[in-house]
C-alpha cells in the first residue's frame, strides 16, 4: 500500500493524496497592489497539474503594512478578489484543492514605515526593521476584524480551506508568545485570546463544513522562548475555537539560541506526532520532506496525516506525480504528459 498517492478526507476535504503544498511567499516584484498576477497563475496551476492534493497559496496579508514585503499578495479589498478566484477555478480543473494562508506580518513587516505587533519591542531577529508600534486595545479588535474581512474574501474567491498563520514570528504567533507579549490588556492576561478571537471571526464567514486550519509554531529556537507544552495549551484553546487541522513547523521568531532547529530529514516531524496524539486532530507535518521515501514513511508511520514538500515543489513542479511513480509505482498523468511521466 502506498500512502502518499492514497485519497483521504479529513475535516470534510477530499483529497486525491496526502501531498501538501505548503504556502510560499514569491515575492513578485510586480504584485505591489497585493493581486495575484500571471507569474502566480502560472505558478499555483502548474502544480495542480503537477499532482499537488492540496495546495494553499502563500501567505496573504489583511492590510497594505501587514505585508512581509510589497511584494508579496492581499485580500484587503474586494478588488483584488477576481484574480484569485481566476487561479482557484484553473486549479480545481485539475482536481487538485486549493486555500489561502490569510495572516499579518506584525512586527517583522520588513516594508513598513510604522509597523504593528503584540508589543512594542524589537527582538534581535528583527535588525534592520523599524520598532514596531503595539497596537491599542482597539485596533486589536478593529485587526480582527481585518481577518474576517480577508477570509470572507478568500471565501468569494472559491477556497476550499482556510489556513491562518500563527507561526514563524507573524502577528498571531507575536501574541501567543510570552517571550514576545508583553500586555498588560486582555490580549496580554490571555495568550492565546487574540488567536481565538480570529478564529471565531474566520469561522463566522466560512461555509459550514469548510476546514480551517492554523500553521503554528511548535517550539520557539530563541533563548527564553516557548516549548512544545506551551504550544500545546495555546492549540487546545485553537482547536476548542474552530481549528480543524493543525499545520506543525517551529521557530522563525528570532535567531536560534541554546536551542538550534535540525538540519535533517523530518527534523519536525515529531512536533506534528506531538500534535496529532495531544490533540486528536488531523496535522500537517512539514520540513525537509523532499525525498519520497521519507514522507511516506511519515505517514506510514502515522506521524501525520498529510505531508507539506514546499522547496522542492519549487525545484520541481511535478514532484507529487515523481512521488507516486517512486512510491505506488503508478501514476495517471495529464494526458499530454503521459508519454514522458510514466512508470518504466
Amino acid at each position: 500500500m502506498a500512502y502518499l498517492d492514497t485519497p483521504v478526507t479529513l475535516s470534510g476535504l477530499q483529497l486525491k493524496n496526502k501531498i501538501v503544498m505548503p504556502p510560499m511567499c514569491q515575492y513578485s516584484v510586480d504584485a505591489e497592489d497585493g493581486i495575484p498576477n500571471e507569474w502566480h497563475y502560472v505558478h499555483y496551476v502548474s502544480r495542480a497539474v503537477g499532482g499537488a492534493g492540496l495546495i494553499i497559496m502563500e501567505m496573504t496579508d489583511v492590510e497594505p503594512d501587514g505585508r512581509i514585503t510589497n511584494r508579496d499578495l492581499g485580500l484587503w479589498s474586494d478588488e483584488q478578489v477576481p484574480a484569485f478566484a481566476r487561479i482557484i477555478s484553473e486549479v480545481h480543473k485539475y482536481g487538485s484543492k486549493i486555500g489561502i494562508q490569510i495572516a499579518h506580518a506584525g512586527r517583522k513587516a520588513e516594508d513598513a514605515a510604522h509597523p504593528v505587533g503584540a508589543s512594542d519591542f524589537t527582538a534581535s531577529a528583527d535588525e534592520g526593521l523599524h520598532p514596531p508600534r503595539a497596537l491599542t486595545t482597539q485596533e486589536t479588535k478593529d485587526m480582527v476584524v481585518k481577518f474576517r474581512e480577508a477570509v470572507r474574501r478568500a471565501v468569494a474567491a472559491g477556497v476550499d480551506v482556510i489556513e491562518l498563520h500563527g507561526a514563524h514570528g507573524y502577528l498571531i504567533h507575536q501574541f501567543h508568545s510570552p517571550a514576545i507579549n508583553n500586555r498588560t490588556d486582555e490580549y496580554g492576561q490571555d495568550l492565546s485570546r487574540f488567536g481565538v478571537e480570529v478564529i471565531r471571526a474566520a469561522r463566522s464567514v466560512m461555509p459550514e463544513g469548510m476546514p480551517l486550519i492554523m500553521r503554528i509554531s511548535a517550539v520557539e529556537y530563541m533563548d527564553g522562548g516557548y516549548g512544545l507544552e506551551h504550544s500545546l495549551e495555546i492549540a487546545k484553546a485553537y482547536k476548542e475555537a474552530g481549528v480543524d487541522i493543525f499545520h506543525v513547523s517551529s521557530g522563525g521568531e528570532a535567531p536560534p539560541g541554546a536551542v538550534k532547529p535540525g538540519n535533517h530529514p523530518a527534523y519536525q516531524v515529531p512536533f506534528a506526532r506531538a500534535y496529532r496524539e495531544a490533540l486528536n486532530v488531523p496535522v500537517i507535518a512539514v520540513g525537509k520532506l523532499d525525498d519520497a521515501h521519507v514522507a511516506e514513511a511519515v505517514l506510514a508511520n502515522g506521524d501525520a496525516d498529510l505531508v507539506a514538500v514546499g522547496r522542492a515543489m519549487l525545484d520541481d513542479p511535478y514532484w507529487a506525480l515523481h512521488a507516486a511513480k517512486t512510491i505506488a509505482r503508478k501514476v495517471e498523468p495529464p494526458v499530454q504528459y503521459a508519454r514522458g511521466i510514466y512508470v518504466r
